[in-house]
């Protein structure tokens, strides 16, 4: 099928989209809106920073010859800087979908999904998530709110005792939640590219770690090469480093080495996390009636589960 066929099915696709649909792009996440749809090109504004940006309808085509080429989908991370948008909006088109999971966008004839964001106001209703991270953040946050730990040497000691409990339980949760999105995310992040998102970037780095083979291996491998078993035995490894300096021996020779892949945060954008936190902090300065009572409620209830846990009684308190 002629290109032109699919660029005007996509172009009918995009002009019956509601005005605040809301697509996200695959690899970055960044949210985008169509802002106008002409018969060369489609322009989308990012929500997070109003920048408008033209598509061409040039580069959908480059695209398009791209996927159709391939019969196992086009591989997401091969496209140019900053062309992340244009596989989000070709999804649109109801042939061609993406699979981020296995980081390609592909050609099909069955039925596809998008990068349509769930536009049903009732997704953005307000919910509380069942974590330990949230709970724990919510009273970190109430507690930090009730004391000035500006001056923590003019704090009773009692509040101290509750704020470090506090910021214990947080770091704890918070990192088991981080070794899960972590695991997530590996299966997402190709070739050691950067992936950014509102508030920074991450990328996939791989860790080496050495530990010495066998002790009797080593010593027979290196008096091979002329080193002393004295030279080395009951000392630490900057001395094997130190022969191998002088030996034709490798590394994997005398150590074993695994290697490890993990995510590593690249970069913070530390202006968007303010302008984030001070729109929650003014969204929250504005609520007001029935909502904000259930609010304060919840954070009560809260505290007093973490009180329960963190306050000393007496044995006769414990028995009466």
């Amino acid at each position: 099928m002629a290109f032109s066929v699919n660029w005007h099915t996509l172009l009918d696709a995009l002009d019956n989209l509601p005005e605040d649909a809301t697509l996200i792009t695959p690899l970055s996440h960044d949210r985008f809106r169509i802002d106008d749809v002409q018969e060369q090109r489609v322009i989308i504004i990012f929500e997070d920073t109003a920048e408008k940006r033209p598509l061409q309808r040039d580069q959908f085509e480059t695209l398009y010859r791209r996927i159709t080429d391939e019969p196992s989908g086009f591989e997401l991370d091969r496209l140019p800087p900053d062309a992340d948008p244009y596989p989000a909006v070709l999804s649109l088109h109801p042939r061609f979908e993406i699979d981020e999971d296995a980081g390609v966008i592909t050609e099909t004839d069955g039925p596809t999904s998008t990068q349509l964001l769930d536009a049903d106001p009732d997704t953005e209703q307000r919910s509380e998530p069942d974590l330990d991270v949230y709970a724990d953040s919510l009273l970190l946050v109430d507690a930090l709110e009730r004391h000035d730990v500006t001056t923590l040497s003019e704090m009773e000691t009692d509040a101290l005792v509750n704020l470090y409990t506090l910021l214990s339980d947080v770091q704890r949760n918070a990192n088991d939640l981080r070794q899960d999105v972590a695991g997530v995310l590996l299966n997402r992040l190709h070739h050691d590219r950067p992936v950014s998102g509102p508030f920074g970037s991450v990328q996939r780095t791989t860790r080496r770690n050495r530990s010495l083979k066998d002790e009797d291996e080593v010593l027979a491998k290196l008096e091979v090469e002329g080193i002393d078993r004295e030279r080395v035995t009951g000392i630490d490894r900057s001395k094997v480093d130190d022969a191998l300096e002088v030996t034709d021996l490798s590394e994997t020779d005398v150590y074993d080495i695994e290697e490890s892949e993990y995510v590593r945060k690249a970069d913070v954008d530390e202006e968007v996390k303010e302008t984030r936190l001070q729109g929650l902090k003014e969204q929250l300065a504005a609520t007001e009636g029935e909502e904000a009572e259930e609010l304060r409620q919840e954070i009560e209830d809260l505290e007093g589960r973490i009180d329960e846990l963190t306050s000393f009684r007496t044995g006769a308190e414990v028995h009466e």
